[in-house]
């Protein structure tokens, strides 16, 4: 049985996080200490807000050293959003700020171009290895809900796990073994994102 924790730093996208795992069959639970995370097998950080923001409440709440530990013994993880650019080094959006620095890279901010910014939308995402049990039955080119100005760029480009253009070719999800990390919000996908988070639930811990 798996059992879920869902980060909360006081601005997560909690209710439609939590709301589409129950939609799947399983309850999550709210982590807002470390204390939290023991008896877990996976765990979730959903973002809504900014980078800056999400860094300073991890650290206040004691979170982000048990965080680091919990991706170092590569359990289960999900991250969404600030949730997924928050595992970078730094982000253009807050100078100064560190992020968790699991891994290597920093958020850039879309570059000036006739697009509109915010990324705000259905966007097709193309996963770099199809065959991933992460994108089972969801196809070659599924379709996400996106609403971001910001993205990572990692240093490493073999964790790249999918890409999406808008107005640049960017990683738009990111898998190191069973971290799996989303630009994209799995929660406002409808079935394609439910998909995915059965999927997520899907990995078994080490």
């Amino acid at each position: 049985m798996n059992s879920l924790g869902i980060i909360d730093y006081g601005a997560g996208n909690l209710s439609s996080v939590c709301n589409s795992f129950k939609a799947v069959g399983v309850e999550g639970k709210l982590v807002r200490t470390e204390d939290d995370l023991a008896g877990l097998t996976h765990l979730v950080l959903p973002g809504v807000g900014a980078f800056g923001d999400c860094s300073r409440a991890l650290a206040a709440q004691g979170l982000a050293e048990p965080i680091r530990r919990w991706t170092q013994e590569d359990k289960p993880f999900l991250g969404i959003c600030i949730g997924y650019q928050i595992l970078f080094e730094s982000s253009e959006e807050s100078p100064g700020a560190a992020g968790l620095g699991i891994l290597k890279g920093h958020v850039r901010r879309f570059a000036s171009t006739e697009l509109k910014i915010p990324h705000m939308g259905w966007n097709t995402v193309h996963p770099t290895t199809p065959g991933d049990t992460i994108w089972a039955g969801l196809g070659d080119a599924p379709h996400f809900y996106y609403v971001h100005s910001y993205y990572p760029e990692p240093e490493d480009s073999s964790i790249i796990a999918a890409t999406s253009t808008y107005g640049c070719t960017y990683a738009a999800a990111v898998r190191r073994g069973r971290l799996i990390a989303t630009q994209f919000h799995p929660e406002k996908s409808q079935v394609t994102g439910l998909r995915l988070l059965q999927n997520f639930l899907q990995l078994s811990l080490p």
